[in-house]
């Protein structure tokens, strides 16, 4: 059976008004025309949905169980309308992000709660890939946007540099130079260093060499297929020293030692990047995109 919406809207109508006339006056329409739909609607169900009389019209039993079934299912649509609009707009639906670092760090942490707060109907879906895995993930969808640390080399499609952030020096806290709130570059040439392969180890070892690397005097750098996390804990141990982005430093390590690092060209830095594809569309990625390119959040090395 299909139900006309226009006479569900008639009967809801001369329910709430108990008079067929001043419901019609209530919905622009001639009384001939409501009538004629509550009718109809009469003869489709096989029931009187109104008892009629000279001083107005009230609801059957039947009459009620369709008027309350028809204030659900108005809500309903409106529920859908609203839900399509904010969809259109890209303040509902569905945002897939991919994290190349941890996003319990700092300023990953503070961008995605911005979004949220802003954004409470859209639900984000989080996973932390390697860069390799992130730039797969775009091109199948799985992926809406990932952000980086560092250059995205595997993506070739569009994308935005984001803020940058200071390196750091990680060290346990019985080596000698955390007892310093700065330290040189040259004060590490001789220390080992041990970095992740994740992201953003290429970069940091690239950073390494180009301070610290000399025509036969190569800095000592180990590698490891592990986390960042795992890597300071190695650090906390005392057997080697790392560097990371400042972010870093809001995690709590106790016997972990963050300290800038500098030489005559002041501190180093590295740009975060955020990647997509061209052709995604996705309204909530877009919005997210915008919240990306207002983002500003300052860091404190403690």
């Amino acid at each position: 059976m299909n139900l006309d919406l226009s006479s569900l809207r008639s009967v809801l109508a001369a329910a709430e008004h108990g008079s067929f006339r001043q419901a019609a006056t209530a919905l622009n329409i001639k009384q001939s025309a409501l009538s004629r739909r509550i009718r109809h609607l009469e003869e489709q169900i096989g029931a009187s949905l109104f008892e009629r009389s000279s001083g107005g019209v009230r609801l059957t039993p039947a009459g009620v169980s369709m008027a309350q079934a028809g204030r659900r299912l108005f809500e309903e649509i409106d529920d859908m309308v609203r839900a399509s609009q904010l969809a259109d707009r890209g303040e509902a639906g569905v945002l897939k992000t991919g994290f190349g670092t941890a996003v319990s760090t700092s300023k990953v942490r503070t961008v995605l709660g911005e979004h949220i707060r802003s954004f409470p109907a859209i639900a984000i879906q989080v996973t932390e890939r390697s860069p390799a895995n992130l730039a797969a993930a775009l091109g199948t969808g799985d992926v809406d946007v990932a952000i980086v640390a560092g250059e995205a080399r595997q993506h070739s499609g569009p994308s935005m540099s984001l803020w940058s952030e200071r390196i750091v020096a990680a060290l346990s806290s019985r080596h000698p130079l955390s007892n310093s709130e700065v330290i040189e570059w040259s004060d590490l040439k001789d220390e080992t260093f041990l970095l992740s392969q994740w992201d953003p180890g290429l970069d940091l070892r690239n950073l390494i060499l180009k301070k610290l690397a000399a025509p036969g005097d190569a800095p000592k750098i180990e590698t490891w297929d592990t986390s960042n996390e795992k890597v300071l804990g190695m650090v906390e141990a005392g057997l080697h020293v790392s560097v990371h982005c400042e972010s870093w430093t809001s995690l709590a390590y106790p016997g972990v030692r963050f300290r800038e690092i500098r030489d005559a060209s002041g501190p180093s830095h590295i740009t975060f990047t955020a990647c997509w594809e061209e052709h995604n569309r996705s309204p909530a990625l877009a919005r997210f995109l915008e919240t990306l390119r207002q983002a500003h959040y300052p860091t404190t090395l403690t």
